[in-house]
């Protein structure tokens, strides 16, 4: 197929689910794409040899050395078909490779299955669904508690969380909020991190991963948690320490966890390990309890949202490949991302 003004794309960990509107939003706008089902790695950087791109996800490894070989290769853009970044080495791609991203692809995807796993486990929904399978119908063990009038602490106030609040309102409960950079939302109280994690009966994290981030929940504040605590993470694995995790529901400090992402997780998720015997303890400890939900990463998993990621990444493409402006183009002279110094009126270089 010729296309007007093509650009080629290697696409890395492509899924089934992902093939269908980035070939139709490619089709459109003249961007072809080759599919590769294995990550990008310093071990797969080869199949991007002769691409003008490349399009990676959430566990792809874009650090320095693959960074290096892109470059060789004559790569000139990372389109990062997700929010997060913290798998890219912006400094090494300054000057060589420009990285794109979709800053907000379907909040209210991720904010609804934070709600969804989190009314699962305080009503025991898996527990019923499970027993009624087999026509079990006694109550005995699904006694839960009502979320009206409990206290929801949301770390990160971005579109995502500032989405999980309004659904948390909805449920009649009181919202208190960190942010390193607040904002003004009604009918929140922003509190300092050490507040919120001795006075939630729920925390659902929201932040991105940074060094700031990272194990946010770790054993300290595992000891400032109120019991019985309820703790919910969409966003990224590495902002709790699992093994603190497993130590705090283990002393019954932690009540219940929630999880749609693992900090180990990117040699397990997004693949079925279901005939093997999974070697990572922590994880297999964690869905061995009966008080902890995991899914694979799957809270982005919306018929909106893939739409939504396929055709902002395509148009980020077309920017890079048209001149002018780049779209949610990542600033890695200032490390302030849309926030640039050059007040996003030009590329970054």
């Amino acid at each position: 197929m010729c296309y007007h003004r093509g650009m080629k794309i290697t696409f890395f960990d492509a899924k089934d689910y992902d093939i269908p509107a980035f070939e139709r939003y490619g089709k459109e706008y003249g961007i072809s794409f080759k599919f590769f089902e294995t990550k990008l790695g310093e071990d797969t950087a080869e199949l991007a040899r002769g691409y003008d791109g490349v399009c990676v996800f959430v566990n792809d490894d874009v650090g320095a050395p693959v960074v290096e070989k892109l470059a060789s290769y004559g790569v000139r853009t990372v389109a990062l078909r997700c929010a997060g970044y913290n798998n890219v080495d912006l400094t090494s791609c300054f000057g060589k490779i420009h990285v794109v991203r979709v800053p907000a692809y379907s909040p209210h995807a991720v904010a609804e299955h934070a709600m969804a796993l989190l009314l699962t486990s305080v009503r025991r929904i898996h527990r019923a669904y499970n027993r009624t399978k087999d026509f079990n119908f006694s109550l005995a063990g699904l006694t839960g508690f009502e979320l009206h009038g409990r206290t929801v602490g949301v770390v990160g106030t971005g579109k995502i969380g500032r989405a999980f609040i309004e659904i948390c309102r909805g449920f009649g409960m009181r919202v208190i909020a960190y942010d390193k950079f607040p904002s003004e939302i009604e009918g929140v109280t922003y509190v300092p991190l050490e507040e919120l994690l001795r006075t939630s009966d729920v925390i659902s994290l929201h932040c991105p991963l940074t060094e700031e981030t990272y194990h946010l929940i770790g054993r300290e504040a595992v000891e400032m948690l109120k019991k019985g605590v309820v703790i919910l993470n969409t966003s990224r694995g590495a902002l709790i320490d699992a093994e603190a995790l497993v130590d705090g529901i283990k002393r019954r400090i932690v009540g219940a966890a929630c999880l749609d992402v693992y900090e180990e997780e990117s040699d397990l998720f997004f693949r079925d390990f279901s005939g093997h015997i999974v070697e990572d303890d922590v994880l297999a400890r964690l869905i061995s309890m009966p008080n902890v939900l995991v899914t694979g990463h799957q809270a982005f998993l919306t018929e909106e949202a893939l739409a939504n990621i396929a055709e902002t990444t395509v148009k980020n493409l077309v920017s890079v490949r048209d001149g002018g402006l780049i779209e949610n183009e990542l600033c890695y002279r200032c490390g302030k991302v849309e926030d640039c110094k050059k007040n996003r009126s030009e590329r970054c270089f």
